[in-house]
């Protein structure tokens, strides 16, 4: 008799002993499968656009400290061959020069390049045939604006382009008389001397 009525009681205890699982009741008793619902499916499903990364502006998992680079930035090299060069700015003038002990103006690019493992020619003249040119127009960060002065029949000098807006472009050079400084192309004499600009980096 008493175990009849212990059958008895495991069979009302399990006809009401439910688990849950994503959100749906399971009945252990009739065996019935739980149910998910369309939006547990959804909110379950990787989102794409997290995981595609042709479709994804981050070049990693995101952290406070991360810089992240989208398409609406500048180019990162760019940006990042400016603050190299601009570390030099009043650097003292020295023909020859590729150090914080002086620069000239191609040994300010020259070594400013050369820190991204990218090796230009030494000279101003020889780099004027490095990259693509293009119009001053179109002037972005880290072209190169090259200049012929002091009466030569060749490129003689070279800056970097620091600054675009609409009315003006300004550029990191090393002059003669004033060391590692930031010029404007609004500048009388940088618009008589200017000749070309080229893009080395994309």
């Amino acid at each position: 008799m008493k175990s009849i009525l212990k059958i008895a009681l495991i069979l009302i205890v399990c006809r009401n002993y439910t688990v849950t699982a994503n959100n749906s009741s399971y009945d252990l008793f009739k065996n019935t499968p739980p149910t998910i619902s369309n939006d547990t499916i959804k909110n379950s499903t990787t989102d794409p656009e997290k995981t595609d990364p042709k479709k994804s502006n981050l070049l990693n998992t995101e952290n406070e400290t991360d810089i992240i680079i989208t398409e609406e930035y500048e180019s990162y090299l760019a940006e990042q061959l400016i603050n190299v060069a601009s570390d030099n700015l009043g650097i003292v003038y020295h023909a020859g020069g590729t150090n914080k002990n002086g620069f000239d103006c191609s040994g300010l690019i020259f070594s400013t390049f050369k820190k991204f493992d990218i090796i230009l020619p030494r000279s101003s003249n020889e780099m004027a045939l490095i990259g693509n040119k293009t119009k001053l127009t179109n002037a972005k960060k880290g072209d190169l604006l090259f200049f012929i002065n002091r009466g030569q029949h060749h490129i003689n000098h070279v800056g970097m382009v620091v600054e675009v807006t609409e009315d003006d472009i300004k550029f990191i050079h090393s002059s003669t008389q004033n060391g590692v400084v930031i010029s404007s192309m609004n500048e009388p004499y940088y618009k008589r001397t200017f000749v070309q600009i080229n893009r080395v980096v994309e």
